[in-house]
């Protein structure tokens, strides 16, 4: 026997009937009773197994987002560091060339002069 429907179609030949029947035997019915008991005992295992699961997951996302946050701001820390380390580098550099300007001028150019009118020099004008 075929029913359609929506213009599909259904067989209701390869249907088995619920009906419930009327006098099960005793042992049929503690068996589905304890049948029913393991797959609700079983399904509450899982659940407390993935609830664990999430727990723990939970936990090291947490953790992990806590270190990468102190890394962050470590990083920020040396960022800043490295900086303050520039311009400590440029600020020397710049008193290198003063010093070295004002020993070239003081020491060597006078030492040079000096020179020139002891010993005469062929570019000196007379």
């Amino acid at each position: 026997m075929n029913m359609h429907s929506s213009g599909n179609t259904y067989e209701t030949d390869s249907v088995v009937p619920f009906a419930p029947r009327a006098a099960a035997p005793s042992d049929e019915a503690d068996q589905l009773d304890k049948a029913g008991q393991i797959i609700l005992t079983l399904l509450h295992k899982a659940a407390g197994v993935a609830e664990e699961n999430s727990r723990h997951a939970l936990d090291t996302a947490q953790k992990l987002s806590h270190q990468l946050r102190a890394a962050e701001d470590r990083l920020a820390e040396l960022e800043a560091e490295v900086e303050l380390y520039r311009d400590k580098a440029d600020r020397a550099e710049q008193w290198l060339h003063k010093v070295y300007t004002e020993i070239d001028e003081r020491f060597i150019k006078r030492a040079q002069e000096k020179s020139r009118a002891v010993f005469g020099s062929p570019g000196r004008r007379a």
